[in-house]
């Protein structure tokens, strides 16, 4: 895990339900567990600064970093997604963007890249499909200057051949039963009497670990899905672990704020 990705996990998972700020100092110590280093934290910081994540803050515990709105939209987004409530339910409607051409590689690559982790697949470079508009949408084509025309589409055969072609969902259950079994070995080399600080350490590894399947799964509704999908199985267990491991990770960034 990246410094960068772990202050993402942390300030969605746990300080952005404690006002979404913390001093730098609270930041290098509240990453220690998963082995990252202080100048790593801090590298990872100004970029997050540099690319409007985050805005520098004086705390009573000296500088600090705030989630900007940006942040705070993207942070909401993820958290909707990966602690998802109830059945996703699907208009049987399409959300359809075409794309202006778009010349340089870097701003291409950025827009796959984020628009696939907004639920979204390319139909061909230009045209992508996502289950249901993304908020976040239009704060990216801002972001990237980029226009795009935007349509509510029904399609006139079969989506379940529309989602085998614009999604790998045989990858993307390989990649769940892989996950499945590494986070099982990752919780059960837990002991039942682990200090605070190394249940913070795994749960953050499994909430990572889950979170990197906002980059390949839609979220598309069952009846889209393969039976005996994977990833309800997985969801299932990443669910039950991590509210388990809840309290003490809480409690370790709770004393670790205020001991600062």
């Amino acid at each position: 895990m990246n410094a960068r990705a772990a202050l993402f996990d942390l300030y969605g998972d746990h300080l952005r339900s404690r006002g979404g700020r913390a001093s730098v100092a609270a930041l290098v110590r509240l990453l220690a567990p998963l082995d990252i280093a202080a100048p790593a934290v801090r590298t990872a910081i100004s970029r997050m600064v540099r690319q409007g994540w985050l805005a520098p803050v004086r705390l009573p515990a000296g500088p600090g970093y705030a989630v900007t709105p940006k942040c705070v939209s993207r942070l909401d987004e993820t958290a909707l997604r990966i602690y998802r409530a109830g059945r996703i339910t699907w208009s049987e409607r399409w959300h359809m963007i075409v794309l202006e051409p778009v010349r340089e590689r870097p701003k291409r690559e950025r827009l796959r890249a984020d628009l696939a982790f907004l639920g979204y697949a390319p139909l061909s470079e230009a045209t992508w499909i996502g289950p249901r508009p993304s908020p976040e949408l239009n704060t990216l084509l801002a972001a990237e200057q980029v226009r795009a025309d935007r349509f509510e589409a029904v399609l006139d055969g079969d989506p379940r051949e529309l989602v085998a072609r614009a999604w790998d969902l045989a990858g993307i259950g390989r990649a769940y039963e892989s996950w499945l079994a590494q986070a099982a070995e990752l919780i059960d080399g837990l002991p039942d009497d682990a200090p605070d600080d190394r249940v913070f350490a795994v749960r953050s590894r499994l909430v990572h670990g889950w979170r990197n399947f906002l980059f390949r799964d839609p979220g598309l509704p069952a009846e889209l899905l393969p039976p005996g999908w994977p990833g309800e199985k997985a969801r299932a267990y990443f669910e039950q672990e991590a509210a388990r491991l809840l309290p003490a990770a809480a409690a370790f960034v709770d004393r670790t704020l205020a001991d600062l």
